[in-house]
């Protein structure tokens, strides 16, 4: 025999009902069979694998023309799910219509399509894998009967950042051109826009302040209403300005918070109170007994806030008398033990809550002196004449169109302000979107993945048992053509040992025959 004998290994199953029965399948019988159905195995494979993608597209190409975007939120108090005034923010007012309307009436595309366009946007929530790895122990430690993993999973309640918005433009009646448009117009400009306008916090004063109609009230009466005004202004200025770190200049305006503020106290303080003198002394009115009226009115509704202010800094005395601090005593080795007292918020508050209300019952008091002071002047004389009234109404005029032109800077400074520092980052669109024929491609592939690999296992999975079952037919047929092939022989070599000794039985009886004759 020589060095290159085949060396099968063969797999015999034998049945136990009859020895005579055997299965046998050798590996290399196998192995030839997967060679032998490679190439059609290799065509199925990739007949499917065009077959699959291409049903895809045809069938359900609408439900992949879909744009994707990212943008993200950056701001105190977001981690907390508030908006940057600080009440719940609301990720869907991104799709609010007047939001797509502004962006469909920008690119000179029909309104018709807004419903659709806002339907066919979803929003979801993009958390970061630490936060959603937190929320998950403390999950399952919560469900083992651990209490205070609770709690820690309520405390570790993750509110996102970023967000991902798809749009599947296929109904809106959009091309891919005019979608990516829309999509990215609404995103980078007017949800922009209108998140400055919703929390930039300055609109709503300019509103309120330019309502007011100073001529319906009597002389007096405006002087009143323009104080209020400005001194609403004023704090609005004094809040911008402390929360201000840059000291920021409107490149628009050239103003900072600071030169507001000494904008302000200069109409306050000079030609506001000179008018307000002007009418006192001259007795400036429109009907005097009414103005009389006006001002006891207002002396007791103050007399009567004055009250509570002092009631309220009673009680606050009180408590900062009863209050007591958290006391710390150290010993030492060999030393008198040492006292400390620990500040917290809450005595800090009391102190905060004591000078509130001392300001507050200061100011009552000034304005009821105040008013008091108006009701004897106009007692003790007669009214104006014609022409100190004229001079009046021009002041007050003038004064009007000051603050109005104040209260623009204002509101124009602190747009700026807003939008460049405060909220200058607090909205961005990280990704943005956009659409092509890769893309298309890419999410059909994405979508046909998952039932292109399952046919693909089938077929593997086929061409292996068709394999299989092809070697095992193969070695059965010619293990029973060789078990017949043995019989056979077997057989025939029964029938010559029987020919060998009939011969040889006939032979001797031959002889003896002979032997007697």
């Amino acid at each position: 025999m020589g060095n290159n004998t085949e060396r099968n290994v063969n797999i015999t199953l034998k049945n136990e009902e009859s020895d005579k029965e055997e299965i046998i399948i050798s590996f290399s019988s196998i192995i030839a069979q997967l060679k032998r159905f490679l190439a059609i195995w290799l065509v199925a494979a990739i007949v499917v694998g065009i077959l699959i993608p291409v049903g895809t597209a045809v069938f359900s190409a609408d439900q992949h023309k879909n744009l994707t975007a990212l943008v993200s939120f950056n701001y105190d108090g977001i981690e907390k799910g508030l908006a940057p005034d600080k009440t719940q923010f609301d990720i869907n007012t991104i799709k609010n219509p007047s939001v797509i309307q502004a962006a469909l009436k920008s690119l000179d595309l029909p309104l018709d399509s807004l419903e659709s366009i806002r339907k066919s946007i979803t929003i979801e929530g993009v958390i970061p894998e630490n936060a959603i790895d937190r929320i998950t122990m403390y999950k399952s430690v919560y469900e083992q009967g651990n209490l205070n993993a609770g709690e820690k999973m309520l405390e570790t309640s993750y509110f996102p950042t970023q967000y991902r918005l798809t749009f599947n433009y296929s109904s809106s009646g959009l091309s891919g051109k005019d979608a990516v448009a829309v999509f990215d117009r609404m995103l980078t400009t007017e949800y922009r826009e209108y998140f400055f306008k919703s929390y930039g916090f300055n609109r709503a004063l300019g509103s309120a302040v330019k309502a007011l109609d100073y001529s319906a009230y009597d002389y007096a009466e405006a002087v009143d209403v323009f104080n209020n005004t400005m001194s609403k202004m004023s704090e609005y200025v004094d809040t911008l300005s402390s929360e201000d770190t840059t000291r920021f200049r409107s490149t628009k305006t050239g103003y900072t918070f600071a030169d507001l503020s000494d904008s302000i106290s200069t109409l306050k303080t000079v030609d506001l109170d000179m008018i307000s003198s002007y009418i006192t002394v001259n007795n400036v009115t429109k009907d005097k007994n009414s103005l009389i009226d006006y001002y006891n009115f207002r002396i007791e509704t103050l007399m009567r806030e004055r009250s509570v202010a002092m009631d309220n800094l009673n009680t606050v005395n009180n408590a900062i008398e009863t209050y007591q601090q958290s006391v710390t005593i150290i010993y030492g080795d060999g030393q008198d033990p040492q006292q400390y007292t620990q500040g917290s918020a809450e005595y800090d508050n009391l102190f905060k809550r004591k000078i509130d209300a001392q300001n507050t019952v200061s100011s009552k008091t000034q304005q009821i002196n105040m008013y008091q002071q108006r009701v004897n002047a106009l007692k003790g004389k007669d009214s104006a004449s014609q022409e100190k009234i004229k001079k009046v109404e021009k002041d007050l005029s003038d004064l009007n169109r000051k603050i109005n032109e104040l209260l623009d800077i204002t509101n124009e400074t602190a747009s700026e302000y807003y939008e460049s520092v405060y909220l200058g980052n607090a909205y961005s669109v990280l990704v943005p979107p956009s659409t092509s024929a890769l893309n298309t491609t890419k999410n059909i592939m994405n979508a046909s993945m998952e039932t292109l690999l399952i046919a693909e296992a089938v077929i593997l999975v086929l061409y292996i048992m068709v394999a299989f079952c092809m070697a095992l037919v193969k070695d059965n047929r010619k293990a029973r053509a060789a078990r017949r092939a043995a019989a056979d022989a077997d057989a025939a070599d029964d029938s010559s040992d029987d020919d060998e000794e009939e011969s040889s039985g006939t032979e001797p009886l031959k002889k003896e025959s002979s032997k007697k004759k």
